[in-house]
């Protein structure tokens, strides 16, 4: 007998960690073990379902971080510690974290986009030695928007953090202005042992590879994530579509080779 591949299962809520106003990153119970960048889909009886991306995962437990944004994330906004949440996946095609071991991996992050690469940060912070460099970009809008403040915490104890926001009010000291503005700050001495991944809303991630592109980067050494109308997850409802790319399937990690074609 086959297990229905649209049948989700029950997950009980270990925690709930709070991000700003409306982020929310919940750590459910559960034995699914994703690849970094993959994702699920998310749901409530009676009330709907949602991809959200893997933020994190470990033994017996897996965290989403979800924005309330919609009739369903509004829903999952009011559960508690203990609640159930309902989970099929995980989906999709995840990062090459074999690619990037031994390289000099930089992460240029967007807003929310530095949820689905929050595990691969994780993952070589607790194995440094297996980059050869590691520079992480960061950009929100404000400082309220932060994500993971702890963790850019811990991360800049191992690694170059570059932290920016696009607007700050009078106390913010850290840097100001787009992602893009810092791209060129990052001293590459190898191209052809860089690997570089960027994930954030469409336009940061078309202007942020054109910068990298401008310093030598080949295009082979990028790396970005979609988020896009995931419904089914397996190819069969075409919401995801562009073109005739199925970003449930063959996504949402694609190598930039292909992603720049990917118009919506």
């Amino acid at each position: 007998m086959h297990n229905n591949p649209y049948l989700p299962q029950k997950m009980r809520i270990l925690d709930v960690y709070p991000q700003t106003d409306i982020d929310i990153t919940y750590k459910v119970e559960c034995d699914i073990k994703p690849e970094n960048g993959q994702f699920v889909q998310v749901s409530l009886p009676r009330i709907g379902e949602v991809p959200i991306s893997v933020s994190d995962f470990g033994d017996g437990y897996m965290e989403m971080t979800i924005r309330k944004v919609g009739k369903v994330t509004n829903e999952i906004y009011n559960l508690q510690k203990g609640d159930n949440l309902f989970l099929r996946g995980p989906y999709g095609k995840g990062f090459p974290i074999e690619n990037y071991r031994g390289k000099h991996l930089i992460i240029a992050a967007g807003g929310t986009g530095l949820a689905p690469v929050k595990s691969v940060i994780n993952y070589f912070y607790r194995n440094a030695h297996e980059v050869k460099n590691f520079d992480i970009l960061a950009g929100f809008k404000t400082p309220q928007d932060i994500l993971f403040k702890d963790e850019i915490d811990l991360w800049r104890s191992k690694f170059n953090v570059l932290l920016t926001v696009d607007n700050a009010n009078e106390g913010w000291e850290g840097h100001l202005g787009l992602i893009t503005k810092y791209v060129p700050e990052i001293e590459i001495r190898d191209l052809e042992n860089v690997e570089v991944v960027i994930v954030g809303p469409p336009i940061m991630m078309k202007f942020t590879a054109q910068e990298f592109l401008k310093l030598g980067v080949p295009k082979h050494k990028i790396w970005v994530s979609f988020e896009r109308n995931m419904s089914c997850a397996i190819g069969k409802c075409g919401h995801c579509k562009i073109d005739e790319t199925y970003v449930c399937l063959e996504g949402p990690v694609f190598n930039y080779t292909k992603a720049e074609k990917l118009i919506d």
